[in-house]
């Protein structure tokens, strides 16, 4: 994350929102410049498995039934088809959680270099994305956290007739203990990301520049879908998620937040983008704005803003 943004943020001074004319439908399909070509390829190869993996959420299945009967009825014949069953799902909980951590985004002007690096622009926008999926994703499965605290306690019992598959099984305590907070929260990916983003701010004083980096792209999300410079459901649907991503990480840099009134985001413009063309989505992007932003209960929010979203 911190090598993409480091691209486009190191501001030359405008201060303002630009609508920014991206073409998200074909002009992302631009050739990266030889500058960032190096950058350009590392993030390409780094979002590669990310539809497997969003895949394999899709269509995880859970080991509760499983589960419970074992717990019901402690049988060895119940807790080793329950032991074996939640084996693979917690190797599927594990590839999830380190790739997580591998995910670890702005020089000059920024409305100059959003429009001049959307090769970058769009990785950017896709990682975002992939945040928000994956953790709508997670919300769904609740079966996720039973299974991994499951697996944990028949580690830390000890029983089990199959000692070798029970080593080879085996995650480290510390490794156990991480993945077990990622899954306790309910949007791990973005947490994730948001924590990311914030400690790469913090090392290289970069808050104002990331700010204005993200408000910019949440702005060309916002002219992409209003202005109806795309027309294809799936980037309508693409640009909102990016744009409510922008804003709950904006929302976390900034320190007076994306909620107050000097802020460079429009919340009721994008809230109204969103109820207008969010379609399905709309519910679960105004519950991201709701639930993963970091501000907006402080005083200095706007009351109807607080009403706006707390309508929904």
């Amino acid at each position: 994350m911190g090598g993409i943004l480091s691209i486009f943020c190191k501001i030359g001074g405008d201060t303002t929102v630009p609508d920014l004319n991206l073409d998200f439908e074909t002009g992302f399909d631009a050739t990266p410049t030889q500058a960032e070509l190096t950058l350009y390829e590392h993030v390409s190869t780094l979002l590669q498995p990310t539809e497997t993996l969003l895949d394999s959420l899709r269509r995880y299945e859970g080991c509760g039934d499983l589960i419970r009967k074992a717990i019901s009825n402690p049988t060895s014949d119940n807790e080793e088809e329950a032991w074996q069953a939640v084996q693979p799902v917690v190797a599927k909980l594990k590839k999830y959680f380190e790739y997580s951590t591998s995910l670890v985004l702005c020089e000059g002007n920024v409305r100059k270099n959003i429009e001049q690096h959307q090769a970058l622009t769009k990785l950017f926008a896709d990682i975002l994305d992939f945040a928000f999926e994956f953790d709508y994703l997670k919300m769904k499965t609740p079966s996720i956290q039973n299974d991994f605290s499951y697996y944990r306690r028949t580690l830390s019992r000890g029983k089990h007739t199959n000692e070798t598959d029970l080593r080879t099984a085996m995650i480290e305590d510390e490794l156990a203990n991480r993945i077990s907070l990622f899954y306790a929260y309910p949007t791990p990916m973005l947490k994730n990301i948001t924590d990311v983003t914030t400690l790469f701010v913090e090392k290289n004083s970069f808050g104002k520049s990331v700010t204005e980096c993200l408000s910019g792209l949440a702005a060309a999300c916002y002219y992409a879908v209003t202005k109806k410079r795309i027309q294809k459901p799936e980037m309508t649907a693409f640009c909102l998620r990016v744009m409510v991503v922008s804003i709950i990480l904006y929302d976390h840099i900034d320190p007076q937040g994306a909620f107050n009134r000097h802020s460079s985001i429009n919340i009721k413009l994008s809230v109204k983008a969103i109820q207008t063309y969010g379609s399905d989505e709309c519910t679960n992007l105004i519950s991201a704005l709701r639930f993963n932003t970091k501000h907006l209960n402080d005083d200095s929010t706007p009351r109807n803003i607080k009403q706006l979203l707390s309508s929904h």
